[in-house]
């Protein structure tokens, strides 16, 4: 699956919403180190990372071969600096309708645009491969992306009260969400 869209972000700097391929393994882990060293909301620590760039590169391409599953980054000025895709639930008649979404961004780019775009341009995909139900979790106290996912579609259907366990805060608890598309 192929993607790639240019959007003009709040503080008026072009953004690429692109295909990751296997040329940005590198900047994609050191995105993916970097985020998960900000931010307490997402799903892993930097340090349980089991990919080295080289599985990177093997996942990108991977990615930007299948036809229902796609890893995007967002290009400002030649800087990776947020990565999303949506993954399969599963292969079976049961339940290869559903497709999970992710995202991170750094934290120097919050609050410009691009988590919405990144968003979007998932759903995009995940209709275009075919998937009638788009889903994720967020941490309850993430309230900014909890918001941005109500305000494009998605509604809430369970909370896991003991979802994460942060090394931090202790429990964090998690919202199901879903969009059908």
């Amino acid at each position: 699956m192929q993607y790639k869209k240019i959007v003009i972000l709040k503080n008026n700097e072009e953004c690429v919403i692109r295909n990751a391929d296997a040329s940005d393994a590198e900047a994609v882990y050191e995105n993916f180190i970097l985020t998960h060293i900000q931010t307490d909301f997402l799903m892993s620590y930097a340090d349980e990372n089991s990919f080295g760039i080289e599985e990177e590169r093997k996942f990108l391409v991977e990615r930007e071969t299948s036809e229902n599953e796609i890893e995007l980054c967002a290009v400002i000025n030649g800087h990776v600096v947020g990565t999303a895709g949506i993954e399969a639930v599963g292969k079976k008649d049961k339940l290869k309708h559903r497709a999970e979404f992710g995202i991170s961004i750094e934290e120097a780019y919050w609050g410009f645009g691009i988590g919405r775009a990144l968003t979007q341009a998932c759903i995009e995909c995940a209709r275009e491969a075919g998937y009638s139900q788009l889903e994720l979790d967020v941490v309850a106290e993430n309230v900014r992306a909890v918001s941005l996912y109500k305000s494009i579609g998605f509604s809430e259907y369970g909370r896991n009260p003991r979802g994460f366990r942060s090394r931090k805060t202790g429990w964090q608890e998690l919202i199901l969400m879903r969009m059908e598309l």
